[in-house]
């Protein structure tokens, strides 16, 4: 099994779980939640290698897009601001 492969099965995962997410708090149907994070910056994150986002959890990555969807960066979450580690 290559790299590539194994970074889709982790995408993969964290999508359903986010997803599931998405769904459960605010109603939207599968779809919607898919495309809703699909389309986010929070997504073109954790599909980047580079940023080896998979050492979050699902939740960090679902209050990162939830902050996205507020103030429209997910780099606003509690868990990427540098003041969260003081």
């Amino acid at each position: 099994m290559n790299m590539k492969t194994i970074f889709s099965d982790i995408l993969e995962k964290y999508d359903t779980q986010i997803i599931r997410l998405i769904v459960e708090k605010y109603g939207f149907n599968e779809m919607e939640a898919l495309r809703k994070f699909f389309y986010s910056e929070t997504y073109k994150m954790l599909s980047n290698f580079e940023l080896e986002m998979w050492d979050f959890s699902p939740l960090v990555i679902f209050d990162m897009w939830e902050n996205e969807q507020v103030t429209g960066n997910p780099r606003n979450s509690l868990y990427m601001r540098d003041d969260y580690y003081v």
